[in-house]
């Protein structure tokens, strides 16, 4: 009986390390401001005719330009897929842009043709912003007891699509997970909306999550109008998430 008893005593004292130890790390992610000072090297995308500069942002930091923009976007962008439901969803999307807790990465275009990003950044880049192309917002949450980043938005203007500005995007998205000591990274994604569904599963290996309405219950998740998509990092998480 002693013996079970001190088994009892080590198992919730290992519990409750891991709970304070993923608080812990969800609460550094989240109180960081700018992960793209851990990855220089994605500060800027030159590919495919695109010259672009990345920038980080903060929910409740958005300046009134930046918010307007999120939102024409996103219903440029996400009013055909949502379908009847887009005006409830728009109105949430408002509230959830603003958060304090919601991170961003804005893709910027520079103005000037001729000057590429690596040059701008020699000199006063505030001084010579572009206008915004795409923009990723993100937050770090918990997730069947899983720390994750979630992608709540990823949305590019239709002109820069195609043109791997979204792969470079995701792949920094993953970079900053790992960094984190996120277990995962977990986005939803409209079924109607075939693009992003191949994109995220073809391109991106991301596959649907066991906390998907689909396999919660395949019953009455054949009814909801999206999927949750994951890419897990390690065992645990798979078991938790995946499998």
């Amino acid at each position: 009986m002693e013996s079970r008893n001190r088994e009892k005593k080590r198992k919730r004292r290992e519990m409750l390390e891991k709970k304070k130890a993923i608080d812990e790390s969800l609460k550094a992610a989240s109180a960081h401001k700018d992960h793209l000072t851990a990855f220089p090297s994605f500060r800027q995308y030159e590919r495919n005719g695109l010259s672009v500069h990345l920038e980080s942002g903060c929910g409740d930091k958005l300046s009134s330009a930046e918010k307007q923009y999120i939102l024409n976007l996103l219903k440029a962008n996400m009013e055909g897929p949502y379908g009847s439901e887009w005006p409830a969803e728009e109105k949430v999307k408002r509230r959830e842009m603003v958060a304090s807790e919601a991170r961003y990465i804005f893709a910027r275009e520079l103005d000037a043709p001729s000057a590429s990003a690596s040059e701008m950044s020699k000199t006063n880049f505030a001084e010579s912003k572009g206008s915004i192309v795409g923009f990723v917002h993100f937050r770090f949450c918990l997730e069947e007891d899983v720390p994750v980043l979630y992608v709540y938005e990823l949305q590019l203007e239709s002109r820069v699509q195609g043109k791997g500005l979204g792969k470079f995007l995701m792949q920094l998205i993953e970079l900053i997970a790992r960094k984190n000591r996120m277990g995962a990274v977990v986005l939803t994604v409209q079924k109607a909306n075939l693009l992003a569904m191949n994109f995220y599963s073809s391109k991106l290996r991301y596959v649907v999550s066991s906390i998907s309405p689909s396999r919660v219950d395949p019953f009455t998740g054949v009814e909801k109008s999206y999927e949750i998509l994951c890419k897990v990092f390690d065992n645990e998480s798979k078991a938790l998430l995946q499998e």
